[in-house]
């Protein structure tokens, strides 16, 4: 006697199906937390850099003041950019598909969360170009730039501590250490290698996570930092970062801005489209990076 077959059951059936969207595509950065914004009105924040200071002079009495050099100052230019995208989404599939998920929410959510992804990811290596914004491998000066072996070097304690006394802008105040995963690792394993002796701190941040800290500094895992950079014939290396984070006086540190009038990310009803059966809704972040102090930044690339 023949059976029903699976193929065929599974036409008066349905599997359960879980309400909701199970996220995927996830790349760990867990400096939002601390990133200050600052808001603007316009399209962009110019503010001046001390540049050379003016000079001062010990005087004999009866003597000649020639301390007459005034200081001088670098105007910089911080400028907004959009990050935008459009949701759409078929009438008859939302009115029908509905039940369990949301079509037009999954939609505006996945859109919100690649529009932060896309900041994320420029933070760390936008160029300017494209109608980005500079991130911080663009924005470090080569001053703040540690030399590091020609074909790159492992991880140590001594460039980890030099790259913190580069950090001047809050009188040698570092507020973070920032590298990929790879490099987390490795510090890892230089601490459980020291026998014992543990310079393995821990920082609470403001949602209360606690993430490690090295000399009382969180370090921040950035997965957007890449880990596929050439010096001499060394590659596959990476970039370790520190900074500090600007106190709301926009000179000291570093700030992410935004449009005053419309912070953060904004969604937008455009309405029904003209020619489709789609409503449209739009998602856009009107953002960008200052780095007001260029003290406030040290980096040192070539990390094996």
């Amino acid at each position: 006697m023949s059976t029903v077959t699976l193929a065929e059951s599974a036409k008066l059936t349905q599997d359960d199906l879980v309400a909701g969207v199970i996220e995927n595509v996830i790349t760990v950065n867990q400096m939002y937390d601390m990133l200050p914004f600052r808001g603007i009105t316009g399209n962009s924040l110019a503010y001046n850099r001390e540049n050379v200071l003016g000079d001062v002079q010990f005087l004999a009495v009866g003597g000649t003041v020639t301390a007459k050099a005034p200081a001088t100052f670098t105007k910089v230019t911080s400028t907004l950019t959009t990050i935008i995208g459009d949701a759409e989404v078929n009438g008859l599939i939302q009115a029908t598909r509905s039940d369990y998920t949301n079509q037009e929410a999954a939609q505006v959510a996945s859109k919100a969360k690649s529009a932060g992804r896309q900041f994320a990811q420029t933070f760390i290596t936008g160029d300017g170009t494209s109608d980005s914004f500079q991130g911080l491998l663009s924005l470090c000066p080569a001053g703040q730039t540690l030399a590091t072996a020609t074909n790159g070097e492992a991880l140590t304690f001594d460039r980890m501590d030099e790259l913190l006394d580069t950090v001047l802008a809050k009188d040698g105040q570092v507020d973070f250490l920032s590298m990929h995963s790879r490099t987390v690792r490795k510090y890892k394993a230089l601490v459980r290698g020291l026998g014992g002796v543990t310079a393995d701190d821990v920082y609470e941040l403001p949602s209360g996570k606690q993430i490690i800290a090295y000399s009382g500094v969180p370090i921040f895992r950035n997965d957007y930092i890449p880990i596929n950079q050439a010096q001499g014939s060394g590659t596959n290396l990476t970039t370790m970062f520190a900074g500090c984070w600007d106190d709301g006086s926009d000179k000291v540190g570093i700030a992410g801005i935004t449009a005053e009038q419309a912070s953060g990310l904004v969604v937008e009803d455009v309405g029904i489209s003209q020619t489709k059966d789609e409503t449209i809704t739009r998602v856009k972040w009107y953002c960008g990076l200052a780095l007001f102090s260029e003290k406030a930044i040290a980096m040192a690339k070539g990390i094996q």
